[in-house]
């Protein structure tokens, strides 16, 4: 798997939030996609013509993990980079990118949880190689996900197992997602 330093992550994540803070590419809780999970339905130019929903991502899990209810997506940064305007020869420095984003949501109030932290194991379609990565408190707000980028760079099966710890204890929850 590809090895991206620290302080890449770190410029890349810092620019990803500025993406977000332009008209038109919208932050999944303005739009009420952190409590309750309503993000389905609304989103970019793409999602409105059938197509991928490029700003909010694609939904690969939702369920219960731990205490609350949990929505992951993906979202390919090239083609989000492409879309917001970005040249496509910087876009493409992002080929096989994907950020993983991880809404914690408490099941009885909707609102986003507080304190997680997190990380999970991705595992490639050879299933020979695999990469962790951590997942940082990302958003506007306090609380909106945590995430990560990861790397996806060939077609196939990738499975994807996290573990979520609040207040000394963690959960796990394991989830695939087939990329074409």
């Amino acid at each position: 798997m590809r090895t991206i330093h620290k302080a890449g992550w770190i410029a890349f994540g810092g620019a990803v939030l500025m993406l977000m803070a332009l008209p038109g590419v919208s932050s999944a809780a303005e739009h009420g996609g952190v409590g309750g999970m309503k993000m389905e339905g609304h989103g970019g130019k793409a999602a409105k013509s059938g197509g991928p929903d490029v700003q909010n991502g694609e939904k690969i899990f939702s369920g219960r993990l731990g205490p609350w209810m949990a929505e992951a997506r993906l979202i390919d940064m090239e083609a989000l980079l492409e879309q917001t305007g970005v040249l496509p020869k910087n876009a493409a420095r992002f080929a096989g990118t994907r950020h993983l984003m991880l809404f914690l949501t408490d099941p009885a109030t909707g609102k986003p949880a507080a304190g997680v932290a997190g990380k999970v194991v991705v595992t490639a379609p050879d299933k020979a190689s695999s990469s962790m990565v951590t997942l940082y408190v990302m958003g506007e707000h306090m609380f909106e996900h945590i995430g990560s980028h990861v790397y996806m760079p060939v077609p196939g099966k990738y499975t994807f197992e996290s573990e979520i710890e609040s207040g000394g204890r963690k959960w796990n929850a394991t989830f695939s997602y087939t990329l074409k």
